[in-house]
């Protein structure tokens, strides 16, 4: 699986059916008489077999072709290897046209461990769709593997958990040519509906640190998932809506926390300082929705609005929101008076079931829900001082089920 992309360096990650010295051998694409390879490392049970490494002799702005190799030999595959570097275009140019895939809620099926009856899982083909798409990055969020009653309690659990749904071979090709970053929800941090409580919340931590490869986990020296990237000219923040949230039915009227005063103060002050035209907040549940139910941030309406309110004071360009969980798919517009809307992007869900209940939700955009498996690509083009995003939304075979552009011009 890719990693994050930057320009002098890539992550690398594997994992073996047991120990094993692993490494990398990459080249540039275009000249490749010229090889590296990656430090190595030897695999352990300790850390489920896993391996992060760095490719750290490239360049900005190129494509490069690469082998995984175990105990010495070369592991083939039926598919393209290929990364790339971010290109180096400030004061050079415009920034690149970009593709982001955006998705949650991945269900695979293991029957020994899933309710009886039928299965909540399938349609895998759409990480086969999803690939070939070509986008340059994806980003999960959230619930992207699903813990059951046999793992939530246990490392064990919780490490096989992540090994049965990241090795399933309609997954592999879109691993090993695409960008991957992720934020979590309930289902990859514990039971459902799990909180701050869950005593086995460090477990999950380390268990998405092993098979993730974000830049950073935690911001301000706190535990957690929070951590930002850019692509091109757009920034990314990446929240985590598990580690530091109330329970939902602890009453503490003020007190109510989803993202925690840490975290909430730590959004606010990245927003503030970030000059990039699409400032792209991500987040395991709905953001903007305005229907208190379930886990949408709006049942923690205090703190929903500490954030909506300090978008406003401090008069910041270019916000809005992506979101998983919900198992449909929505536009949500929230319109705030004299300045723009704020937008949530909902997208889900991508191989588990599909869900119509629920109070409706008057912000969202008429004809765009979803309520089928699905995904999502942003499109990022245009000069550098008329940026836009298009926002398509496919099924699991890549119809289009909905399509619309938003400009950086409208989000000031």
């Amino acid at each position: 699986m890719l990693g994050y992309s930057e320009m002098r360096e890539v992550l690398l990650w594997a994992q073996t059916t047991g120990a094993a010295n692993v490494h990398f051998v990459y080249w540039d694409s275009l000249a490749p008489g010229i090889r590296h390879r990656t430090a190595g490392a030897m695999t352990t049970s300790a850390d489920a077999y896993t391996t992060k490494q760095i490719a750290d002799r490239v360049e900005p702005g190129k494509v490069y072709s690469y082998e995984v190799m175990v105990n010495g030999q070369r592991v083939s595959r039926p598919y393209p290897l290929r990364f790339q570097t971010q290109a180096l275009w400030q004061w050079r140019g415009d920034p690149p046209n970009f593709r982001i895939a955006l998705g949650s809620c991945t269900y695979v099926n293991e029957p020994v461990y899933d309710r009886p009856g039928t299965p909540y899982g399938g349609g895998l083909e759409i990480f086969g769709t999803i690939g070939r798409m070509r986008p340059d990055a994806m980003l999960w969020l959230g619930d992207n593997v699903y813990l059951r009653e046999a793992d939530w309690y246990t490392r064990t659990g919780i490490l096989a958990r992540y090994t049965h749904s990241r090795g399933i071979p309609e997954l592999q090709p879109l691993l090993a040519s695409t960008h991957h970053y992720a934020t979590w929800d309930d289902h990859d941090f514990g039971p459902n509906n799990s909180d701050r409580s869950w005593v086995h919340k460090d477990k999950s931590l380390e268990a998405f640190k092993l098979f993730w490869g974000n830049p950073t986990y935690g911001v301000g020296g706190k535990p957690g998932i929070t951590t930002m990237f850019q692509w091109g000219d757009v920034e990314f923040f990446l929240l985590d809506g598990r580690y530091f949230r109330s329970p939902n039915d602890r009453n503490e009227s003020g007190k109510r926390t989803l993202l925690g005063a840490h975290q909430l103060e730590w959004i606010i002050d990245a927003l503030t300082a970030s000059s990039a035209p699409f400032k792209i907040v991500a987040l395991g549940g709905q953001a903007m929705s305005p229907a208190a139910e379930f886990e949408n941030f709006a049942t923690y309406p205090e703190e929903r609005q500490a954030l909506i309110d300090a978008i406003t004071a401090e008069k910041i360009p270019g916000v809005l929101f992506v979101s998983g969980d919900r198992h449909l798919t929505e536009l949500t517009r929230l319109e705030r008076e004299g300045t723009y809307p704020l937008y949530d992007i909902t997208i889900s869900p991508l191989s588990a079931g599909g869900f119509t209940n629920g109070k409706a939700n008057a912000a969202s955009v008429p004809g765009t829900l979803v309520t089928q498996r699905n995904f999502a690509l942003l499109d990022f083009s245009g000069p550098r001082t008329d940026r836009s995003m298009k926002i398509s939304v496919h099924d699991t075979a890549g119809a289009l089920l909905w399509t619309r552009t938003i400009t950086a011009r409208e989000l000031r």
